[in-house]
């Protein structure tokens, strides 16, 4: 594959350097604007603001509806990426090192949730579950969320468990390890990159996630995107840009944590 060499480029790089800015203003555009709208001081959101107050955020702070939606989004999120990075983990010692027929098969049926359309799963796990009894439960919740969330740490898991020696394993084993002791002891540390990469996005995919959540909500059981979504059919209050500053920053946040702690592990 024949890689470009910038340097060579000349004055052409510089077109590209170009396009990247205007790429990147524009995906980051509407962000600074949801930023500056949550510190205005009018009670609509006008732009550009009038003055600048953190009236909103104490508004925001203050009610216990966004206080609520923000707890069961949090306790959804961790429970979605714990039995994501479980499950991940499982499949991808299946998928790597399983020798058996329509392995790949079942690799393309792990990943189905990524290419399928959100609003197509959205629906049939909205209908299933109202067979079931589980629409509008944290147990629904937590499964819908684990589903969409699932490809993404087989991937991770996957791509560190495919680039470990497995010898090392073999070793420990002819040694007198237990094959499960030499799992937990060897295997599992050195792809600790992967399963933290597999939480992070785990954690990440169900914290942000509001199509399918809409449909798995309730009146009594809402995460924070979809009381952001209800609040915006209803007032275009400048607590919902402060809710939706928050939700950034703290996804935002948990990114630069995340690169932080892959820095160190990589040391």
């Amino acid at each position: 594959m024949m890689l470009l060499d910038f340097d060579r480029l000349g004055g052409f790089r510089w077109v590209l350097v170009g396009l990247t800015a205007l790429v990147a203003l524009f995906l980051l555009l509407p962000i600074v604007f949801i930023a500056a709208l949550s510190f205005g001081s009018s009670q609509w959101l006008v732009f550009p603001p009038p003055s600048w107050t953190t009236r909103w955020y104490g508004e925001l702070l203050a009610d216990p509806r966004w206080l609520a939606a923000a707890w069961t989004s949090a306790k959804v999120a961790f429970a979605t990426m714990i039995l994501a990075v479980l499950l991940g983990l499982l499949c991808s010692f299946a998928l790597v090192r399983g020798r058996f027929r329509g392995r790949e098969v079942l690799r393309a049926f792990f990943l189905t949730p990524m290419v399928l359309p959100v609003i197509v799963f959205a629906v049939a796990i909205y209908a299933f579950f109202l067979r079931v009894g589980l629409n509008g439960t944290f147990v629904g919740f937590v499964i819908a969320h684990t589903i969409l969330a699932l490809p993404f740490a087989v991937i991770s898991i996957s791509n560190a468990l495919e680039g470990f020696d497995k010898s090392i394993e073999d070793a420990a084993i002819l040694c007198g390890a237990h094959p499960l002791e030499a799992k937990l002891r060897i295997t599992l540390p050195a792809i600790r990159l992967g399963i933290f990469a597999a939480a992070i996005f785990s954690f990440l995919i169900s914290w942000d996630e509001v199509v399918v959540a809409i449909f798995m909500a309730s009146p009594t059981l809402q995460t924070l995107p979809v009381r952001i979504w209800g609040t915006l059919r209803q007032d275009l209050t400048p607590v919902i840009a402060a809710a939706s500053t928050l939700l950034v920053a703290f996804t935002i946040a948990l990114m630069l944590l995340a690169a932080l702690t892959r820095r160190i592990f990589a040391r």
